[in-house]
């Protein structure tokens, strides 16, 4: 079923767009069946689970943190994790230039910013943004790659409040590749729309969707 599911994705997705398989609490056999029809990008919520299905998973898998990243548990990913989609603050920012600063390596991250009306939901607001990227410290942080924002639109069935929310992330992107990033070829992704919502991202610029449940199935957090 899952080989089947990803298929269908692959087929109805845009060239442009990428999938990442959400596979938090879905074990490695159900990976597998994905990756050996030749899906290879896969997200993850939980950092003790990345790193135990990255050590027993092929190694060409490009895995993507897709959680809520707590700063003491980003040294046990920086030196295999393809993209960071979710950095919510500066202050996590800096801590993962610094981890992988003593690995010597460079991680891809995304900015998460706020969209949503829900305020249980992370990231940065338009202010908080700014004064980071104007700021002397951001330009010395050399370990980490900016590839571009990600957004979660409210939890709603108003299919115009979501466009408007992604809209606004995508022509924040725009401003900012503008202002801050136009130099950089890395500056590309917006990772925007889930199983529910990513039809309505696609059509405002997405080109990432993350997709868990309607591909893997209900997610059965009990076994955990």
């Amino acid at each position: 079923m899952v080989a089947e599911k990803i298929k269908e994705y692959l087929n109805e997705l845009p060239e442009n767009v990428k999938l990442v398989a959400v596979s938090k609490t879905k074990p490695e056999e159900m990976i597998m069946e994905a990756y050996n029809i030749g899906h290879k990008i896969f997200g993850e919520n939980k950092v003790q689970d990345l790193v135990r299905k990255y050590e027993n998973l092929p190694k060409d898998i490009e895995w993507h943190f897709i959680g809520h990243l707590q700063t003491n548990k980003i040294k046990y990913l920086v030196e295999f994790v393809y993209l960071i989609h979710g950095v919510d603050s500066f202050k996590l920012l800096k801590a993962i230039n610094k981890e992988a600063k003593k690995k010597n390596v460079k991680v891809n991250c995304l900015l998460q910013i706020h969209i949503a009306q829900e305020e249980t939901k992370f990231g940065f607001n338009r202010d908080e943004l700014f004064t980071m990227l104007d700021s002397e410290e951001f330009t010395g942080l050399e370990n980490i790659t900016i590839c571009g924002l990600m957004g979660m639109a409210t939890n709603t069935t108003d299919k115009e409040q979501i466009a408007k929310e992604f809209k606004g992330l995508k022509d924040l992107h725009t401003e900012l590749k503008q202002k801050y990033f136009a130099d950089s070829s890395d500056f590309k992704e917006l990772s925007m729309g889930m199983s529910g919502d990513y039809k309505i991202a696609i059509e405002n610029g997405s080109t990432m969707v993350r997709i868990g449940s309607a591909i893997f199935g209900a997610r059965n957090y009990q076994k955990l």
